[in-house]
């Protein structure tokens, strides 16, 4: 019985997990600091909703919204729950609101940038001489999936469309008026955004964007592969 059980556990195709798990790790990364982010500069700007909430935490559980988390391992484009805000509470509600949106896309960013550098950093130890064997080179696909999905969640984000964090920032050059208007179609922006996703419509464009934008900024991963002295 013990030896049968064991030849099913050899003869398992772990590649199938080992994929989910490549881009359920990088996502939950990217989720959790992209929200941290807005809680924190809310904080920092006078709004204590979101610490108030248990909201500036690194457990990611906090944080997940099922379904984004589902269309970021699916599509490499997603969002988070969004965290907590009350705008009153800044001094200058319009120009903190979209500050605090923009957080988490610069955030984004910001960890494109330092994957991408430990992925030239660690190329030669990790992948080409493959000093830690397939745990390496899986840390390097980590390493290199948690920089794309982050820029992906990041462009996605500033789309201009209630309730990512574009349409925020939208708000900051928009009379009242108006940004009430854009507001009340709130509830029904994230079900388009799907949709468009979904069919192709709007994924295609946005993966495009993605692509063009992390091939130049590639450039931080070949900076680090020097500053180690490459391949010698």
């Amino acid at each position: 019985m013990m030896n049968a059980l064991a030849d099913i556990w050899n003869n398992l195709d772990w590649s199938v997990p080992a994929q989910l798990l490549l881009r359920v790790v990088p996502a939950l990364l990217c989720i959790t600091l992209h929200e941290l982010s807005h809680g924190f500069t809310a904080c920092l700007l006078g709004d204590t909703t979101a610490r108030d909430a248990g909201r500036l935490t690194l457990n990611p559980v906090r944080h997940i919204d099922p379904m984004g988390l589902l269309m970021m391992i699916v599509f490499r484009v997603g969002w988070a729950k969004p965290v907590p805000v009350n705008m009153y509470r800044f001094r200058d509600p319009k120009g903190g609101m979209a500050l605090t949106a923009l957080a988490g896309p610069v955030s984004n960013l910001v960890i494109c940038v330092v994957f991408l550098f430990l992925y030239g950093v660690c190329y030669t130890p990790l992948y080409v001489t493959a000093r830690l064997g397939d745990f390496g080179r899986t840390l390097m696909e980590m390493f290199y999936l948690t920089a794309y999905i982050s820029l992906g969640m990041g462009l996605f984000n500033l789309l201009p469309v209630p309730p990512l964090d574009g349409s925020k920032v939208l708000f900051a050059v928009l009379p009242e008026n108006a940004y009430e208007v854009l507001m009340r179609y709130e509830r029904y922006g994230m079900i388009a955004l799907m949709m468009l996703v979904w069919s192709g419509f709007l994924g295609s464009p946005l993966t495009t964007a993605v692509s063009w934008l992390f091939d130049r900024l590639f450039a931080v991963a070949v900076f680090g592969f020097r500053l180690t002295g490459g391949l010698r």
